[in-house]
């Protein structure tokens, strides 16, 4: 029986990666008394105790937590912004590249990406692998969110029957250029330049979409529309969770694949400009999802199990 703990399971990413784990015969979920749940000593032995901790806390209570790890079998998934850029820490994309998968199977400490970076990293991590994206190229990107991606608070913000008026439309966040995922989204790509991104928090529940827009003059190579989409499919070929689609609609949903861990990439535009597209649920492969599938590779089990 493989012991799982959750430190700061009472959050959104904590409740779903509880439920999920939930109806596994193969896991037993260690859990505290409510008064323990804030414990040192209590968190302490919890961790240690277990073969998986998922830490699903603010950065600063993340990053004690990991000081309190003395079990060196003890695998760590961190959902926060505390470790995505840390030496020693594999970060949990497996579908990323070869590296990024050994990295997980063989590492004790995994930093889960942010919602947002996994979509844009998705996109453009290949391009820029492939030699066709500059790493200098003054990259923008555009998200929008489902609400949940703003945590506890503000989910309890937009289902108040009083909440302002102005949280009826789409909200522009971040407003001085400098989002916690940024770090993460530069450092994976080793681009030279920050991207600029702008994300949007939006009046549904969750599911998002990240769009990264290009100008086909100013790539290393001269590709078009169709041969990004073959770049994009050579590069996730046999992933269970990222794949090229089409959206033939004309228009693009963000809530669409709620409740998987699937991600969608779409590819569009014309001979001049280049409009790449991730569609996803930001609680699933952009949190929960994402973390349960690292925790399946670093222990030797079917990465799609829960999933």
């Amino acid at each position: 029986m493989i012991k799982v703990f959750i430190d700061g399971s009472a959050g959104t990413t904590g409740l779903r990666i509880r439920e999920m784990l939930g109806k596994r015969e193969d896991i037993s979920l260690i859990a505290l008394p409510e008064q323990l749940r804030k414990d040192v000593a209590a968190r302490r032995d919890a961790i240690n105790g277990a073969d998986a901790v998922f830490l699903c806390l603010p950065d600063d209570a993340a990053r004690e937590a990991v000081g309190l790890v003395e079990n060196k079998n003890t695998v760590v998934i961190d959902a926060s912004t505390a470790h995505r850029t840390s030496p020693g820490w594999a970060y949990g994309f497996p579908e990323l590249s070869a590296g990024h998968r050994a990295a997980i199977v063989n590492g004790k400490r995994i930093a889960n990406p942010g919602c947002y970076a996994s979509g844009f990293l998705a996109l453009v991590y290949p391009l820029v692998a492939a030699g066709v994206l500059p790493k200098d190229y003054p990259l923008v990107c555009h998200a929008v969110s489902g609400y949940s991606g703003a945590g506890k608070k503000g989910i309890a913000e937009y289902e108040a029957k009083d909440r302002p008026a102005n949280y009826d439309t789409p909200r522009l966040y971040a407003l001085t250029l400098a989002h916690k995922h940024l770090p993460e989204m530069q450092a994976v790509c080793g681009l030279t330049r920050t991207p600029v991104f702008n994300p949007y928090v939006c009046d549904y529940y969750c599911g998002m979409t990240v769009n990264v827009p290009l100008f086909v003059d100013m790539l290393a190579q001269k590709v078009s529309v169709a041969d990004v989409k073959e770049l994009l499919r050579a590069h996730y070929a046999g992933a269970h969770f990222v794949t090229v689609g089409e959206e033939p609609s004309g228009y693009v949903s963000a809530n669409l694949l709620n409740g998987t861990n699937r991600m969608e990439l779409l590819v569009n535009g014309n001979e001049d400009r280049i409009l790449l597209t991730a569609r996803f649920d930001n609680l699933g492969k952009g949190a929960s999802g994402a973390a349960i599938q690292n925790m399946n590779l670093a222990l030797g089990l079917d990465e799609c199990l829960s999933l």
